[in-house]
């Protein structure tokens, strides 16, 4: 099972440098699950910068997974691997939940880097001067 990460859809839909990376987990609807922390990130992320239309839009692609439901299981693990780990809530709910359905989690947030279970992709340094 693959989990790709609410940066990872955005590479993804906004086509950047890493969406061939992530075109793969993606496409494979079988195996992909989708946190719904990560449909709340990207919904609110769209919806603010490019309109209701094209967040409801996307949500729609994003529900051809299995949208995994945050429960208090998975809570109560996301609470722990925060503090374990030093993960925002976001990412510990992302994580737990990876753990819990024994999941792959695609990213390139580096708070993910050094994490069993995940494959990192590093976002390239933006051109133009330092």
């Amino acid at each position: 099972m693959n989990i790709v990460d609410t940066s990872g859809w955005l590479a993804f839909f906004n086509g950047e440098k890493n969406a061939d990376v992530f075109a793969e987990p993606i496409s494979d609807h079988q195996m992909l699950l989708v946190p719904t922390i990560c449909v709340y990130e990207i919904f609110k992320f769209v919806k603010s910068k490019a309109g209701e239309a094209e967040a409801v839009r996307i949500v729609a692609h994003l529900k051809q997974g299995r949208i995994v439901e945050l429960n208090e299981k998975t809570a109560l693990e996301a609470a722990d691997i925060a503090i374990r780990h030093k993960l925002a809530m976001a990412d510990s709910i992302i994580y737990a939940t990876a753990s819990m359905e024994n999941a792959v989690i695609w990213t390139q947030d580096a708070d993910f880097k050094e994490l069993p279970g995940v494959k990192y992709f590093a976002i390239a340094d933006p051109p133009g001067p330092r």
